[in-house]
């Protein structure tokens, strides 16, 4: 049985203070990340089927690029050969959704909306 890691007991051994959860936004990290979160959200339903996160209830279309969709299947493709996960597109776009709308803050919205100059 593999024993679990109590991140405030480590924190006091080492004199520290805990103050919330850092997350990794691109790159190899967050890529490991990313594949921790399917992982761990991603459930087969008890009647069977395509795994899938119990707390998406909502279905909406959402419209695409063909080079978005390729993109997806890209890297869905690429953790199934790598023998990770078998996530379908879609879902690792919702995933993707809801870790980018989570990390929006008011300040990067301001920026979203904010008129643009015109470039010379």
């Amino acid at each position: 049985m593999k024993t679990r890691l109590d991140p405030d007991r480590i924190a006091t051994g080492l004199g520290a203070e805990r103050h919330g959860k850092v997350s990794a936004k691109g790159g190899y990290f967050g890529g490991l990340q990313l594949l921790e979160d399917i992982g761990s959200r991603l459930r087969v339903p008890e009647g069977g089927g395509r795994a899938t996160d119990p707390r998406w209830t909502e279905r909406r279309l959402i419209p695409l690029a063909p080079r978005t969709l390729a993109r997806l299947e890209e890297l869905t493709g690429a953790m199934r050969a790598h023998g990770r996960t078998n996530v379908q597109p879609m879902q690792l776009a919702g995933l993707l959704l809801e870790r980018m709308t989570e990390g929006l803050s008011a300040s990067d919205l301001e920026q979203l909306l904010a008129p643009r100059r015109a470039s010379r």
